[in-house]
């Protein structure tokens, strides 16, 4: 004898049966585990910002220790990477430049975003002579040529700088902010053109026919729609600025040599790769995973948050 469901149970078994709704970070992370390798380079950024965070707490050789008996030793047990001319512990060197590396790549990359937004959804939300001014201003900077004036701003003004706030934090801010000042031209134009063609959807429409003013309608409506290529071209800023610092060190106007970056690490090795050709491998090959992980994990984050791709 066939036995018929009752109302309760067949909508039980019908919300049993309907898929869960997904929210958007998991919709975000959903596309992100597709692009393979950013999921790699994901980790091997995870792994090297954990290493140089926790990795003076567990090497704890100081980074100044001079022994003339070990200088230019190959890696061995008691140095993983070696040592340099000094005498000096290259890992140790290594774990305590990291954090400053990648510190002077989050603190540009910082400046760039905020300076390009600001100036990009000014220049989207005006119109006429103000935003003919603010592109102008960013094709100005756009044509510069950067690194030349990079090196000649702080030629001319790391000296002074020192003396204000010491050198270590003279030169970490002096190279923060004229690195994360030629960097925010491409993420104002990038906001600039996502505001001309957010400010024309329906939904802003919506919020203006409502009353809203144009503070909230870029707050509440325009401003977070826009931020998935702001945060695309932040990892790519990053990965810039990291190059630019190492360049710098290594030109020998980033910091002195007691603050053993990456970049000042392969300025010192220059004369030694001959016959210490790791010395200048190791930090080499950091930036080069560093910066290569960044922008794989760039390229994931674009096709995670656009639009225009739907779940399969």
């Amino acid at each position: 004898m066939a036995t018929s469901l009752s109302p309760n149970t067949a909508d039980s078994v019908a919300e049993a049966a309907r898929p869960k709704p997904i929210s958007l970070a998991q919709d975000i992370w959903r596309r992100f585990k597709r692009h393979r390798l950013a999921l790699i380079g994901m980790v091997i950024l995870i792994v090297i910002v954990v290493g140089v965070i926790i990795g003076p707490w567990l090497w704890t050789v100081p980074i100044n220790e001079i022994d003339f008996g070990s200088r230019l030793k190959p890696p061995s047990a008691a140095h993983p990477f070696g040592t340099d001319d000094l005498g000096q512990d290259l890992l140790a060197r290594m774990l305590y430049g990291g954090r400053i590396s990648m510190a002077v790549g989050i603190a540009a990359m910082l400046i760039a975003i905020v300076v390009g937004t600001i100036v990009g959804s000014i220049a989207g939300m005006s119109r006429g002579i103000v935003d003919t001014a603010l592109m102008w201003m960013t094709d100005l900077f756009l044509s510069l040529p950067q690194l030349p004036l990079l090196l000649l701003i702080i030629y001319l003004f790391r000296d002074s700088l020192k003396k204000i706030v010491g050198p270590e934090v003279g030169v970490f801010v002096m190279v923060v902010v004229v690195i994360g000042g030629f960097r925010w031209m491409p993420v104002a134009r990038l906001v600039r053109a996502q505001f001309l063609s957010l400010r024309e959807k329906e939904f802003v429409e919506a919020a203006r026919a409502l009353g809203a003013s144009r503070t909230r309608q870029v707050a509440r409506h325009i401003l977070p729609n826009a931020l998935g290529p702001v945060i695309v071209a932040g990892t790519i800023d990053v990965a810039a600025a990291i190059i630019a610092e190492s360049t710098l060190s290594f030109l020998g106007l980033g910091f002195p040599p007691d603050i053993p970056t990456w970049g000042r690490m392969l300025f010192d090795a220059k004369d030694y790769l001959d016959i210490a050709p790791y010395w200048a491998l190791f930090p080499g090959m950091l930036i080069f995973l560093t910066v290569l992980s960044i922008n794989y994990i760039g390229d994931g984050l674009r096709d995670a948050l656009d639009p225009r791709r739907v779940l399969g």
